[in-house]
Protein backbone atom coordinates (compact mmCIF):
# COMPACT_ATOMS: atom_id res chain seq x y z
CA UNK A 1 0.00 0.00 0.00
CA UNK A 2 1.44 3.14 -1.10
CA UNK A 3 2.14 6.06 2.10
CA UNK A 4 -0.66 8.66 1.87
CA UNK A 5 2.09 10.70 2.64
CA UNK A 6 4.04 10.23 -0.45
CA UNK A 7 0.96 10.46 -2.27
CA UNK A 8 -0.01 13.72 -0.83
CA UNK A 9 3.53 15.19 -1.63
CA UNK A 10 3.38 14.07 -5.50
CA UNK A 11 -0.02 15.39 -5.76
CA UNK A 12 1.09 18.79 -4.55
CA UNK A 13 4.39 18.69 -6.81
CA UNK A 14 1.81 17.49 -10.26
CA UNK A 15 -0.34 20.93 -9.17
CA UNK A 16 2.55 23.07 -8.57
CA UNK A 17 3.95 22.12 -12.01
CA UNK A 18 0.91 22.47 -13.35
CA UNK A 19 0.22 26.17 -12.01
CA UNK A 20 3.93 27.10 -13.20
CA UNK A 21 3.36 26.47 -16.86
CA UNK A 22 0.12 28.28 -16.17
CA UNK A 23 1.98 31.18 -14.98
CA UNK A 24 4.26 30.83 -18.24
CA UNK A 25 1.40 31.00 -21.00
CA UNK A 26 -0.93 33.41 -19.20
CA UNK A 27 -0.29 34.96 -15.83
CA UNK A 28 -0.01 34.48 -12.37
CA UNK A 29 -3.23 35.40 -10.92
CA UNK A 30 -4.63 32.20 -13.56
CA UNK A 31 -2.21 30.11 -11.92
CA UNK A 32 -2.51 31.19 -8.15
CA UNK A 33 -6.49 30.98 -8.95
CA UNK A 34 -5.71 26.66 -10.44
CA UNK A 35 -3.41 26.35 -7.44
CA UNK A 36 -6.07 27.09 -5.13
CA UNK A 37 -8.66 25.81 -6.83
CA UNK A 38 -6.90 22.26 -7.35
CA UNK A 39 -5.83 21.90 -3.45
CA UNK A 40 -9.64 22.83 -2.70
CA UNK A 41 -10.73 20.06 -4.81
CA UNK A 42 -8.37 17.60 -3.69
CA UNK A 43 -9.13 18.34 0.39
CA UNK A 44 -12.85 18.64 -0.84
CA UNK A 45 -12.48 14.65 -2.24
CA UNK A 46 -10.36 13.82 1.35
CA UNK A 47 -13.55 14.65 3.25
CA UNK A 48 -16.03 13.25 1.28
CA UNK A 49 -14.28 9.92 1.56
CA UNK A 50 -13.59 10.17 5.56
CA UNK A 51 -17.61 11.54 5.72
CA UNK A 52 -18.33 7.81 3.64
CA UNK A 53 -15.87 6.36 6.39
CA UNK A 54 -17.39 7.57 9.18
CA UNK A 55 -20.92 6.21 7.85
CA UNK A 56 -19.97 2.87 7.12
CA UNK A 57 -18.25 2.27 10.64
CA UNK A 58 -21.76 3.28 12.36
CA UNK A 59 -23.11 0.24 10.74
CA UNK A 60 -20.32 -1.74 9.34
CA UNK A 61 -21.21 -4.56 6.39
CA UNK A 62 -19.24 -5.90 3.88
CA UNK A 63 -21.62 -5.50 1.34
CA UNK A 64 -22.01 -1.25 1.90
CA UNK A 65 -18.02 -0.90 2.40
CA UNK A 66 -17.24 2.21 -0.39
CA UNK A 67 -15.08 1.55 -3.32
CA UNK A 68 -13.17 4.69 -2.82
CA UNK A 69 -10.44 6.10 -5.20
CA UNK A 70 -6.93 6.45 -5.09
CA UNK A 71 -5.67 5.98 -2.00
CA UNK A 72 -9.05 5.79 -0.47
CA UNK A 73 -9.32 2.81 -2.78
CA UNK A 74 -6.33 0.93 -0.82
CA UNK A 75 -7.84 2.18 2.71
CA UNK A 76 -11.34 0.62 1.82
CA UNK A 77 -9.60 -2.62 0.07
CA UNK A 78 -7.43 -2.63 3.74
CA UNK A 79 -10.04 -2.26 5.80
CA UNK A 80 -12.62 -4.78 3.93
CA UNK A 81 -9.81 -7.41 4.17
CA UNK A 82 -8.75 -6.99 8.19
CA UNK A 83 -13.37 -6.56 8.41
CA UNK A 84 -13.27 -9.87 6.87
CA UNK A 85 -10.60 -11.08 9.35
CA UNK A 86 -12.23 -9.78 12.28
CA UNK A 87 -15.32 -11.67 11.41
CA UNK A 88 -13.99 -14.61 10.60
CA UNK A 89 -11.51 -14.28 14.46
CA UNK A 90 -15.16 -13.58 16.05
CA UNK A 91 -16.98 -16.67 14.49
CA UNK A 92 -14.49 -19.14 15.55
CA UNK A 93 -14.26 -17.39 18.73
CA UNK A 94 -18.33 -17.69 19.61
CA UNK A 95 -18.10 -20.96 17.96
CA UNK A 96 -15.44 -22.24 20.24
CA UNK A 97 -17.27 -20.34 23.40
CA UNK A 98 -20.05 -22.28 22.49
CA UNK A 99 -18.45 -25.46 22.58
CA UNK A 100 -16.92 -24.68 25.87
CA UNK A 101 -20.73 -23.19 27.44
CA UNK A 102 -21.66 -26.54 26.05
CA UNK A 103 -19.19 -28.47 27.83
CA UNK A 104 -19.51 -26.74 30.91
CA UNK A 105 -23.18 -26.95 31.05
CA UNK A 106 -22.18 -31.05 30.72
CA UNK A 107 -19.91 -31.39 33.80
CA UNK A 108 -21.42 -32.59 36.80
CA UNK A 109 -19.70 -30.31 39.00
CA UNK A 110 -21.62 -26.93 39.47
CA UNK A 111 -19.41 -24.21 37.84
CA UNK A 112 -19.04 -20.54 39.09
CA UNK A 113 -17.01 -17.53 37.35
CA UNK A 114 -16.53 -14.77 40.01
CA UNK A 115 -14.88 -11.27 39.46
CA UNK A 116 -12.81 -9.58 41.62
CA UNK A 117 -15.42 -8.40 43.90
CA UNK A 118 -16.88 -11.83 44.30
CA UNK A 119 -19.45 -11.35 42.35
CA UNK A 120 -21.03 -13.78 39.55
CA UNK A 121 -19.90 -13.66 36.22
CA UNK A 122 -21.13 -17.00 35.00
CA UNK A 123 -22.78 -20.16 36.28
CA UNK A 124 -23.55 -23.55 34.84
CA UNK A 125 -26.98 -25.31 35.54
CA UNK A 126 -25.39 -27.93 38.07
CA UNK A 127 -24.54 -25.13 40.26
CA UNK A 128 -27.77 -23.54 40.03
CA UNK A 129 -29.30 -26.65 41.52
CA UNK A 130 -26.86 -27.20 44.02
CA UNK A 131 -26.93 -23.57 45.57
CA UNK A 132 -30.35 -22.66 44.35
CA UNK A 133 -29.03 -19.99 42.56
CA UNK A 134 -30.25 -18.12 39.01
CA UNK A 135 -28.10 -16.45 36.96
CA UNK A 136 -30.62 -14.58 35.01
CA UNK A 137 -31.93 -12.88 38.49
CA UNK A 138 -28.30 -13.26 40.52
CA UNK A 139 -25.86 -12.44 37.75
CA UNK A 140 -23.74 -9.90 39.46
CA UNK A 141 -24.30 -10.10 43.01
CA UNK A 142 -21.88 -11.29 45.63
CA UNK A 143 -21.89 -14.77 46.63
CA UNK A 144 -21.46 -14.25 49.79
CA UNK A 145 -25.21 -12.34 50.02
CA UNK A 146 -26.55 -15.58 48.21
CA UNK A 147 -24.26 -18.00 50.17
CA UNK A 148 -24.73 -17.05 53.92
CA UNK A 149 -22.37 -19.66 55.51
CA UNK A 150 -20.02 -18.07 57.86
CA UNK A 151 -17.16 -20.98 56.87
CA UNK A 152 -17.94 -20.18 53.29
CA UNK A 153 -16.92 -16.58 53.84
CA UNK A 154 -14.11 -17.09 56.03
CA UNK A 155 -12.38 -19.22 53.37
CA UNK A 156 -13.62 -16.81 50.63
CA UNK A 157 -11.97 -14.04 52.27
CA UNK A 158 -8.88 -16.03 53.30
CA UNK A 159 -6.95 -16.03 49.72
CA UNK A 160 -4.96 -19.68 50.91
CA UNK A 161 -6.95 -22.15 48.36
CA UNK A 162 -4.98 -25.05 48.88
CA UNK A 163 -7.37 -27.06 50.47
CA UNK A 164 -10.96 -27.75 49.75
CA UNK A 165 -13.96 -27.07 51.82
CA UNK A 166 -16.77 -29.44 53.34
CA UNK A 167 -20.10 -27.54 53.52
CA UNK A 168 -23.67 -29.04 54.32
CA UNK A 169 -26.56 -28.01 52.09
CA UNK A 170 -28.42 -25.22 53.92
CA UNK A 171 -31.71 -26.25 51.64
CA UNK A 172 -31.04 -30.21 52.51
CA UNK A 173 -28.75 -30.85 55.54
CA UNK A 174 -28.96 -34.66 53.42
CA UNK A 175 -26.68 -33.35 51.01
CA UNK A 176 -22.97 -32.35 51.33
CA UNK A 177 -20.42 -30.66 48.80
CA UNK A 178 -17.18 -30.19 48.30
CA UNK A 179 -16.03 -26.35 47.65
CA UNK A 180 -12.95 -25.75 45.63
CA UNK A 181 -12.06 -22.35 44.46
CA UNK A 182 -8.91 -21.34 41.64
CA UNK A 183 -8.19 -18.18 41.61
CA UNK A 184 -7.52 -17.01 37.84
CA UNK A 185 -6.78 -13.95 35.70
CA UNK A 186 -6.42 -10.79 37.52
CA UNK A 187 -8.16 -11.24 40.97
CA UNK A 188 -10.73 -13.67 39.74
CA UNK A 189 -12.47 -17.08 40.99
CA UNK A 190 -13.22 -19.72 39.52
CA UNK A 191 -15.98 -21.78 42.04
CA UNK A 192 -15.85 -25.23 42.08
CA UNK A 193 -18.57 -27.45 43.85
CA UNK A 194 -19.03 -31.01 43.68
CA UNK A 195 -21.76 -33.10 45.61
CA UNK A 196 -20.05 -35.45 47.79
CA UNK A 197 -23.24 -37.14 49.27
CA UNK A 198 -23.07 -40.52 48.60
CA UNK A 199 -18.96 -40.67 49.07
CA UNK A 200 -19.38 -39.66 52.67
CA UNK A 201 -21.93 -42.13 52.57
CA UNK A 202 -19.69 -44.48 51.78
CA UNK A 203 -16.96 -43.24 54.01
CA UNK A 204 -19.58 -42.82 57.07
CA UNK A 205 -20.42 -46.81 55.99
CA UNK A 206 -17.48 -47.54 56.20
CA UNK A 207 -16.49 -46.00 59.50
CA UNK A 208 -19.48 -47.61 61.02
CA UNK A 209 -18.57 -50.75 59.75
CA UNK A 210 -14.23 -50.18 61.14
CA UNK A 211 -16.10 -48.80 64.79
CA UNK A 212 -18.67 -51.85 65.03
CA UNK A 213 -16.01 -54.28 64.79
CA UNK A 214 -13.52 -52.45 66.31
CA UNK A 215 -16.02 -52.78 69.31
CA UNK A 216 -16.93 -56.52 68.87
CA UNK A 217 -13.26 -57.47 68.77
CA UNK A 218 -12.83 -55.85 71.63
CA UNK A 219 -14.88 -57.57 74.40
CA UNK A 220 -13.36 -61.11 73.12
CA UNK A 221 -9.98 -59.95 73.21
CA UNK A 222 -10.22 -58.45 76.68
CA UNK A 223 -11.06 -62.30 77.66
CA UNK A 224 -8.67 -63.89 75.18
CA UNK A 225 -6.10 -61.75 77.25
CA UNK A 226 -6.88 -62.20 80.65
CA UNK A 227 -6.54 -65.67 80.04
CA UNK A 228 -3.58 -65.86 78.29
CA UNK A 229 -2.06 -63.70 81.22
CA UNK A 230 -3.70 -65.98 84.14
CA UNK A 231 -1.72 -69.31 82.44
CA UNK A 232 1.48 -67.26 81.51
CA UNK A 233 1.66 -66.91 85.44
CA UNK A 234 0.84 -70.80 86.18
CA UNK A 235 4.74 -71.71 85.84
CA UNK A 236 4.50 -74.66 87.87
CA UNK A 237 1.25 -76.37 86.01
CA UNK A 238 2.90 -76.08 82.30
CA UNK A 239 6.29 -76.99 80.85
CA UNK A 240 9.10 -74.00 79.98
CA UNK A 241 8.08 -74.66 76.01
CA UNK A 242 4.60 -74.17 76.57
CA UNK A 243 4.54 -71.18 78.79
CA UNK A 244 6.88 -69.93 75.45
CA UNK A 245 3.86 -70.35 73.41
CA UNK A 246 1.50 -68.44 75.85
CA UNK A 247 3.44 -65.80 75.58
CA UNK A 248 4.00 -65.26 71.89
CA UNK A 249 -0.12 -65.49 72.46
CA UNK A 250 -0.16 -62.74 74.99
CA UNK A 251 2.15 -60.64 72.60
CA UNK A 252 0.05 -61.02 69.51
CA UNK A 253 -2.76 -60.73 71.56
CA UNK A 254 -1.81 -57.27 73.06
CA UNK A 255 -0.60 -56.20 69.23
CA UNK A 256 -4.46 -56.60 68.26
CA UNK A 257 -5.51 -55.05 71.39
CA UNK A 258 -3.72 -51.95 70.37
CA UNK A 259 -4.85 -52.24 66.47
CA UNK A 260 -8.45 -51.51 67.74
CA UNK A 261 -7.77 -49.30 69.77
CA UNK A 262 -6.38 -47.38 67.51
CA UNK A 263 -9.10 -48.16 64.91
CA UNK A 264 -12.02 -46.97 67.39
CA UNK A 265 -9.41 -43.89 67.50
CA UNK A 266 -9.06 -42.91 64.23
CA UNK A 267 -13.02 -43.86 63.41
CA UNK A 268 -14.01 -41.76 66.38
CA UNK A 269 -11.96 -38.67 65.03
CA UNK A 270 -12.83 -39.46 61.02
CA UNK A 271 -16.56 -39.29 62.54
CA UNK A 272 -16.18 -36.03 64.12
CA UNK A 273 -15.03 -33.32 60.77
CA UNK A 274 -16.02 -30.38 63.08
CA UNK A 275 -13.20 -27.79 63.81
CA UNK A 276 -11.89 -29.25 67.76
CA UNK A 277 -12.73 -27.04 70.64
CA UNK A 278 -10.66 -24.41 70.98
CA UNK A 279 -10.22 -25.14 75.15
CA UNK A 280 -6.91 -23.79 76.77
CA UNK A 281 -4.94 -26.88 77.66
CA UNK A 282 -2.14 -27.13 80.74
CA UNK A 283 1.22 -27.56 78.08
CA UNK A 284 3.28 -27.64 81.07
CA UNK A 285 1.41 -30.78 82.68
CA UNK A 286 1.22 -32.39 78.99
CA UNK A 287 4.41 -32.15 78.16
CA UNK A 288 5.28 -33.70 81.82
CA UNK A 289 3.75 -36.52 81.14
CA UNK A 290 4.73 -37.01 77.96
CA UNK A 291 8.18 -37.12 79.21
CA UNK A 292 7.32 -39.65 81.72
CA UNK A 293 5.48 -41.57 78.52
CA UNK A 294 8.79 -41.21 76.10
CA UNK A 295 10.82 -42.53 79.04
CA UNK A 296 8.94 -45.82 79.61
CA UNK A 297 8.62 -46.28 75.82
CA UNK A 298 12.61 -45.82 75.47
CA UNK A 299 13.49 -47.87 78.31
CA UNK A 300 16.34 -45.80 78.75
CA UNK A 301 18.21 -46.42 75.88
CA UNK A 302 17.78 -43.48 73.90
CA UNK A 303 18.61 -39.73 75.07
CA UNK A 304 15.43 -37.92 75.20
CA UNK A 305 16.13 -33.93 75.26
CA UNK A 306 12.77 -31.21 75.70
CA UNK A 307 13.35 -27.74 75.03
CA UNK A 308 9.43 -26.71 76.00
CA UNK A 309 8.45 -22.70 75.71
CA UNK A 310 5.76 -22.53 78.74
CA UNK A 311 4.63 -19.23 77.63
CA UNK A 312 2.96 -20.76 75.02
CA UNK A 313 -0.45 -22.31 75.69
CA UNK A 314 -2.28 -24.27 72.99
CA UNK A 315 -6.38 -24.02 72.48
CA UNK A 316 -7.48 -27.15 71.54
CA UNK A 317 -8.92 -30.93 72.85
CA UNK A 318 -6.22 -31.64 75.11
CA UNK A 319 -6.94 -36.02 74.43
CA UNK A 320 -6.34 -35.69 70.79
CA UNK A 321 -3.11 -33.30 71.12
CA UNK A 322 -1.73 -35.54 73.58
CA UNK A 323 -2.60 -38.46 71.23
CA UNK A 324 -0.45 -36.76 68.37
CA UNK A 325 2.20 -35.82 70.18
CA UNK A 326 2.52 -39.07 71.67
CA UNK A 327 2.34 -40.47 68.59
CA UNK A 328 4.98 -38.81 67.15
CA UNK A 329 7.23 -39.59 69.80
CA UNK A 330 6.79 -43.47 70.19
CA UNK A 331 7.57 -43.04 65.89
CA UNK A 332 10.92 -41.58 66.82
CA UNK A 333 11.73 -43.71 69.66
CA UNK A 334 10.65 -46.67 67.27
CA UNK A 335 13.10 -46.21 64.59
CA UNK A 336 15.87 -44.74 66.35
CA UNK A 337 18.85 -47.14 67.40
CA UNK A 338 19.98 -47.53 70.75
CA UNK A 339 21.79 -44.74 72.33
CA UNK A 340 19.97 -42.11 69.85
CA UNK A 341 19.13 -38.57 70.74
CA UNK A 342 15.64 -37.75 70.51
CA UNK A 343 14.61 -33.81 71.05
CA UNK A 344 11.30 -32.58 71.72
CA UNK A 345 10.24 -28.97 71.12
CA UNK A 346 7.50 -27.00 72.13
CA UNK A 347 7.82 -22.88 70.33
CA UNK A 348 6.86 -20.43 68.46
CA UNK A 349 7.79 -19.02 65.21
CA UNK A 350 6.77 -15.80 63.69
CA UNK A 351 2.89 -15.94 64.63
CA UNK A 352 2.50 -20.05 64.62
CA UNK A 353 3.37 -22.41 67.58
CA UNK A 354 4.87 -25.48 66.72
CA UNK A 355 5.54 -28.94 68.10
CA UNK A 356 8.80 -30.70 66.61
CA UNK A 357 10.35 -34.31 67.36
CA UNK A 358 13.18 -34.44 65.95
CA UNK A 359 15.31 -37.96 66.02
CA UNK A 360 19.00 -39.49 64.72
CA UNK A 361 17.23 -42.64 63.39
CA UNK A 362 17.25 -44.56 60.38
CA UNK A 363 15.36 -42.07 58.30
CA UNK A 364 12.86 -42.13 55.42
CA UNK A 365 13.37 -42.04 51.44
CA UNK A 366 12.05 -38.83 50.14
CA UNK A 367 10.04 -40.73 47.88
CA UNK A 368 7.80 -42.36 50.50
CA UNK A 369 7.54 -39.20 52.95
CA UNK A 370 4.07 -38.44 50.77
CA UNK A 371 3.05 -41.68 51.76
CA UNK A 372 3.40 -41.35 55.78
CA UNK A 373 0.36 -40.55 56.70
CA UNK A 374 -1.67 -43.31 54.72
CA UNK A 375 -3.61 -46.17 56.96
CA UNK A 376 -1.16 -48.96 57.51
CA UNK A 377 1.44 -47.62 55.66
CA UNK A 378 4.74 -48.94 57.14
CA UNK A 379 8.40 -47.99 55.40
CA UNK A 380 9.81 -51.30 57.05
CA UNK A 381 6.67 -53.47 58.08
CA UNK A 382 8.65 -56.60 60.25
CA UNK A 383 10.59 -53.66 61.73
CA UNK A 384 7.32 -52.01 62.46
CA UNK A 385 5.62 -55.69 63.82
CA UNK A 386 8.16 -56.49 66.24
CA UNK A 387 8.67 -53.05 67.93
CA UNK A 388 4.48 -53.22 68.72
CA UNK A 389 3.48 -50.42 65.76
CA UNK A 390 0.05 -50.68 63.82
CA UNK A 391 -0.02 -48.25 60.79
CA UNK A 392 -2.18 -46.34 61.91
CA UNK A 393 0.15 -43.87 64.07
CA UNK A 394 0.76 -40.77 61.87
CA UNK A 395 -2.92 -41.35 60.20
CA UNK A 396 -4.58 -40.32 63.66
CA UNK A 397 -1.74 -37.35 63.76
CA UNK A 398 -3.13 -36.37 60.44
CA UNK A 399 -6.52 -36.35 61.17
CA UNK A 400 -6.38 -34.31 64.78
CA UNK A 401 -3.93 -31.87 62.59
CA UNK A 402 -6.96 -31.46 60.30
CA UNK A 403 -9.49 -30.72 63.54
CA UNK A 404 -7.30 -28.75 64.98
CA UNK A 405 -6.65 -26.40 61.66
CA UNK A 406 -2.85 -27.27 61.94
CA UNK A 407 -0.45 -28.55 59.22
CA UNK A 408 1.82 -31.64 59.43
CA UNK A 409 5.80 -31.47 57.80
CA UNK A 410 8.33 -34.06 57.70
CA UNK A 411 11.59 -33.94 56.44
CA UNK A 412 14.65 -36.52 56.86
CA UNK A 413 17.74 -38.14 55.39
CA UNK A 414 18.39 -41.82 55.44
CA UNK A 415 20.97 -42.34 58.29
CA UNK A 416 20.74 -38.98 59.52
CA UNK A 417 17.14 -39.06 61.10
CA UNK A 418 13.74 -37.21 60.78
CA UNK A 419 12.24 -34.00 61.73
CA UNK A 420 8.17 -34.20 62.53
CA UNK A 421 6.84 -30.36 62.60
CA UNK A 422 3.11 -30.18 63.59
CA UNK A 423 2.27 -26.31 62.96
CA UNK A 424 -0.74 -24.78 64.88
CA UNK A 425 -2.59 -21.50 62.83
CA UNK A 426 -2.22 -18.24 64.79
CA UNK A 427 -6.13 -18.58 66.54
CA UNK A 428 -4.56 -21.83 68.94
CA UNK A 429 -2.34 -20.36 71.12
CA UNK A 430 -2.29 -18.07 73.77
CA UNK A 431 1.22 -16.58 75.36
CA UNK A 432 1.01 -16.54 79.51
CA UNK A 433 2.03 -13.04 80.69
CA UNK A 434 4.98 -14.14 82.80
Amino acid sequence: MQDIRWNAFWVFVVISFLSLIIWGFRSFEIASFFFILCLLVYFLSHVYWIYRLNKWLKSPNLLTIPNGVGIWEEIFASLYREYRKQKRSKSELTTTLGRFMTAAEAIPDGIIALNQNNEIEWCNKPSEKMLGIHLSQDMNQPINYLLRETIFTEYLNHNNYDTSLKLISWQNTGRSFEILIVPFGINQKLLIIRDITQMEKNDSIKRDFISNVSHELKTPLTVIIGFLETLSGMKNEFNKKTLTYFQMMLEQSDRMKKLVEDLLQLSLIESNAAPAEKKEIDMDKLFKNLKKEADLLSKKLHKITTSINKKITLLGYEKEIHSAFLNLISNAIRYTKKDGSIHIVWDIKGQNPYFEVQDSGIGIDNKLISRLTERFFRINPDRSRKSGGTGLGLSIVKHICIRHEAQIEITSEIGKGSQFKIIFPQERFSLKNK
